[in-house]
């Protein structure tokens, strides 16, 4: 009965057995379920699996990675400050803002200007 309502909605089921561990790696962490069930529908959108059953091994947090804040060096601040004709503290931003490329950091500050 359950194939034929599926049947009539377009899908059709087929089940894939029992995985030895389903790993499913999301942004902040990752699932493990060990021993489910995998069922597959397909339908005209694409293949859906169903997973049903097993035993959550562990739901790991991922420690995300901060990428450090950039600090330029007094040379690159004193050498933009130079050759863009800045303050140092306005050569030290527009370094961080160019992630440390010197010559971006110099032509923002000379079109900045005028």
């Amino acid at each position: 009965m359950q194939e034929r309502m599926l049947s009539s909605l377009g899908l059709s089921m087929e089940e894939l057995g029992h995985a030895k561990r389903v790993t499913i790696e999301l942004e902040s962490k990752t699932i493990k379920i060990n021993g489910p069930t995998v069922v597959a529908i397909n339908s005209q959108a694409g293949r859906i699996y169903q997973i049903v059953g097993g035993e959550e091994a562990e739901a790991v947090e991922r420690e995300v990675e901060e990428k450090a804040a950039y600090e330029p060096s007094p040379e690159d601040i004193a050498l933009v400050a130079a050759q863009a004709g800045v303050q140092p503290e306005v050569a030290r931003e527009a370094l961080i803002e160019s992630e440390g490329d010197l010559a971006r950091a110099i032509i923002n500050l000379k079109t900045k200007r005028g």
